[in-house]
C-alpha cells in the first residue's frame, strides 16, 4: 500500500491510504490535488521499515517527509515540510526539517527553545 496527501493551497488537508491504481478510478470533486508520500521517510532519508535504519537504496526516499495534516507542500522542493514551530529556526532545505538557529546541546541534558532568547533551555522536570 502507498500514502498520499490531499494538498489545497500548499497545505495538507488530508491523508490516505491506497493503490496507486485507485486514483485510476477515484472521482473526487473536490478541490486539491493527490501526492504521494513515503510513510517510511523522514528528514530527506529512506528508513527501512524492518529494521529502522537508513535503507541501503535511498532512491526511495521520497518527497522529504512523511506528509501530516498541516503540513506544507513546497513544489520547488517537490518536499513535505512541517509546520515551522518557531520564528527564528530556518529551514534545511536538503532534509525538509526546521533547525534552529544554534545546535541542541549534547551533554545528555533535556532542552526547550526559548524563542525569547533564542537559546536551549534546559527543560525543568516535575
Amino acid at each position: 500500500m502507498s500514502h498520499f496527501a490531499k494538498v489545497l493551497d500548499g497545505k495538507v488537508v488530508q491523508v490516505i491510504v491506497a493503490e496507486p491504481e485507485f486514483f485510476e478510478t477515484f472521482v473526487d470533486s473536490t478541490p486539491g490535488t493527490w501526492i504521494q508520500t513515503s510513510y517510511n521517510t523522514r528528514g530527506g532519508v529512506h528508513y527501512d521499515p524492518a529494521t529502522g535504519q537508513p535503507s541501503a537504496d535511498q532512491s526511495k526516499a521520497l518527497r522529504k517527509n512523511f506528509a501530516g495534516i498541516g503540513f506544507l507542500y513546497n513544489t520547488t522542493l517537490d518536499a513535505f515540510i512541517p509546520p515551522k514551530p518557531f520564528d527564528s529556526w530556518m529551514l534545511n532545505e536538503q532534509m525538509g526539517i526546521w533547525k534552529a538557529p544554534i545546535p541542541y546541546p549534547q551533554d545528555g541534558k533535556m532542552y526547550d527553545w526559548d524563542e525569547k532568547t533564542l537559546s536551549w533551555i534546559e527543560s525543568k522536570i516535575y
